[in-house]
């Protein structure tokens, strides 16, 4: 015969898992789910990495077995590249600006004419270069390895319409002659209190 503490112990414990298992029925049921479910299998998981890098390793070596595949003919050996670079000859407030292009690519490039934009917040001008003293430079063809320079005189530019000096930046866009940009730069003219 049990102990009448004993009794009243084991009623206590049972009235309170009742009474939790009402205010807390989700914690009851996931314990209950988590129970029937199936862990993944790691020997599985294994032989699926195996696979895939056996896979990427196999293809890396088609690719490179030096056959011609037009399916991943990707063409790097003839990329277009060049490098396009603004010149100062003052920090601020500048009278010229220097023009570089270098063709750092696999292939020669007919160069367009570069497209000038001073521009502010607001308000932006586009100007074409197509030369300098009446000479005209551009269409360029462009050997791979090769550099052209060209002086930009700033004083032409604010001669023709005084707002500029006021537009604080300024870009030059350089792209092929069918319209593929292939590069640009920036330098700031002046001092703004965006850029110091």
């Amino acid at each position: 015969m049990l102990n009448p503490k004993k009794l009243l112990f084991l009623c206590k414990i049972q009235w309170m898992t009742q009474k939790l298992t009402i205010f807390f029925p989700p914690a009851f049921i996931l314990q209950i789910q988590s129970q029937n479910e199936i862990g993944p299998e790691g020997h599985k998981l294994i032989w699926f990495v195996v696979a895939i890098a056996i896979a990427g390793l196999l293809l890396f070596l088609w690719m490179n077995s030096g056959k011609q595949h037009k399916l991943f003919d990707f063409r790097l050996s003839k990329r277009k590249k060049i490098d396009v670079s603004l010149k100062k000859n003052r920090s601020f407030r500048p009278d010229s600006v220097e023009l570089t292009i270098i063709n750092t690519g696999k292939t020669d490039l007919d160069i367009d004419t570069p497209l000038l934009i001073f521009s502010g917040m607001w308000y932006k001008r586009k100007f074409k270069l197509k030369g300098t003293n009446t000479y005209r430079l551009y269409p360029l063809y462009l050997v791979q390895g090769d550099e052209h320079t060209l002086n930009i005189d700033l004083k032409q530019f604010y001669g023709f319409d005084r707002t500029l000096k006021k537009l604080p930046r300024m870009k030059v866009i350089v792209s092929e002659v069918n319209g593929k940009k292939l590069g640009s730069s920036k330098v700031l003219l002046r001092k703004t209190l965006f850029n110091v």
